[in-house]
């Protein structure tokens, strides 16, 4: 079983650190974090900006298929597929589980605003890439 902090993820994936993603849980079994709603991060009408949104989906979803991974493999999104169902105008919590284990592994994120209301869900292929030893 692989264990990963947050300041691994950090270390490995800078961007989660950039966008302001904040781990709650980290396990096999999902993965949950949280975004900050920050003007920043915002679009027009005050919602958080799908770009962001999708990125907080991503780091999740990697870091949940890394945890059902080999040890050592790093992991690569082959497809994802994004549904927005409500602006998010408050701070987020998505939660990343494994529908699929296997060489691509599929993980479901549903984001939700700080009132529990279902905003983003997003299906993501990741396969994990081992890296070539000399």
């Amino acid at each position: 079983m692989v264990a990963l902090e947050a300041d691994d993820v950090y270390a490995l994936a800078p961007y989660a650190k950039t966008l302001g993603v904040e781990f709650e849980e980290m396990t096999a079994a999902g993965v949950q974090a949280r975004l900050a709603h920050d003007h920043s991060l915002s679009t027009m009408g005050g919602g958080l900006h799908g770009g962001a949104l999708m990125g907080l989906a991503d780091v999740c979803a990697a870091v949940c298929a890394a945890l059902n991974g080999p040890a050592g493999a790093a992991p690569a999104t082959v497809e994802s597929s994004t549904h927005f169902l409500r602006p998010a105008r408050t701070s987020v919590v998505a939660t990343a589980r494994p529908l699929r284990l296997g060489r691509n592994t599929v993980i479901e994120v549903d984001i939700h605003d700080a009132e529990g209301e279902l905003c983003v869900r997003v299906t993501q292929v990741v396969t994990t890439v081992t890296p070539k030893t000399s």
